[in-house]
């Protein structure tokens, strides 16, 4: 009986001691992955600056900037916001080796699909490089800008899914019917963003609102606002009726509805000033990437507060006690 007590006993000090190890590692990647978020929004953010403010070929050449790293001889507002954007890229490309990088080395010691993931994410970065590049070749083609941005929008929701998959390693009840409702908004949002850019890219605002002509992307862009504005106010009935759910995601579906709130208004504000107000666009630009950022970790978190290691501790304690 000793025997198997202590059995028992050495498998739960081996289970505590795995987990510890194993989460010593997965914090670094949260860390990391925190991180990545937060740079990849400001690239999201700058670059809708760099693109108000028609700063877009401010530096005539590629990857460098007048032939240098640092071109301060160049050096004005323009120059700056795109000299900026690039480097805020790189950082985010370096970021990311690091991580798969890290994930190869580690291999052992963390989940199977977490260098698999890692590696999609390195390809989309040197996607969005290749992007980076052609729109200066291409003179600032519209669908390569276009294109630039879904690609951001991608490693950004990749990014956050990561980051809570590994906050989540075991859910019990995934809830399929409330991610496919906070999908909804999350697409629309991502359609009304390539309409934005498109928007901005062609002049079509500035044509429309000028001579009133070509409306229809200008006109499709606001028509987007009545469907993601429904969305959001069905998700946040829909969790006041199932009480747990609002209970666990509060304030996440407080930041939405504020930042639904301030986007109807920053929009507005922004046809009101016919786009000649910058900060207002670029307002827009980053409570889109909130929204789209926000819906994501909505979708992919667990939307109730389970502890598997507790579960876990717990059955290995009624064994030994047993």
């Amino acid at each position: 009986m000793n025997l198997i007590y202590y059995a028992k006993y050495i498998g739960f000090i081996h289970l505590i001691n795995n987990q510890l190890y194993k989460s010593k590692y997965l914090t670094i990647f949260k860390r990391l992955g925190s991180h990545s978020v937060l740079a990849l929004i400001t690239l999201i953010v700058i670059g809708g600056a760099t693109r108000v403010m028609e700063a877009g070929l401010a530096c005539p050449d590629w990857p460098l900037c007048y032939g240098s790293f640092l071109p301060l001889n160049h050096m004005n507002l323009r120059v700056f916001l795109e000299w900026f954007h690039r480097l805020d890229a790189f950082l985010v490309g370096i970021l990311i080796l690091f991580k798969f990088s890290l994930s190869i080395i580690w291999k052992n010691k963390i989940p199977n699909w977490l260098p698999r993931t890692y590696s999609l994410l390195l390809f989309l970065v040197i996607v969005q490089g290749s992007f980076g590049a052609l729109t200066v070749i291409n003179l600032l083609d519209s669908y390569t800008v276009t294109g630039h941005l879904l690609i951001a929008f991608l490693l950004l929701i990749s990014t956050i899914s990561i980051n809570q998959n590994l906050e989540n390693d075991e859910i019990e009840e995934p809830l399929i019917w409330w991610r496919l409702l906070l999908l909804a908004p999350l697409l629309l949002t991502l359609i009304q963003s390539f309409i934005g850019v498109r928007l901005s890219s062609t002049w079509s605002a500035h044509i429309c609102l000028s001579f009133n002509k070509q409306c229809f992307i200008l006109n499709s862009h606001k028509l987007f606002a009545f469907p993601i504005a429904f969305s959001i106010l069905l998700i946040f009935a829909t969790a006041i009726y199932k009480r747990s759910l609002l209970n666990e995601n509060w304030k996440y579906l407080s930041a939405l509805i504020f930042l639904l709130v301030s986007q109807i208004a920053l929009g507005v504000l922004s046809l009101k000033t016919n786009l000649n107000e910058p900060i207002f666009i670029i307002g827009h630009q980053l409570n889109a990437s909130l929204f789209i950022a926000i819906l994501t970790t909505l979708i992919f978190r667990n939307p109730f507060t389970k502890k598997g290691l507790n579960r876990s501790l717990n059955s290995q304690m009624v064994g030994i006690n047993s």
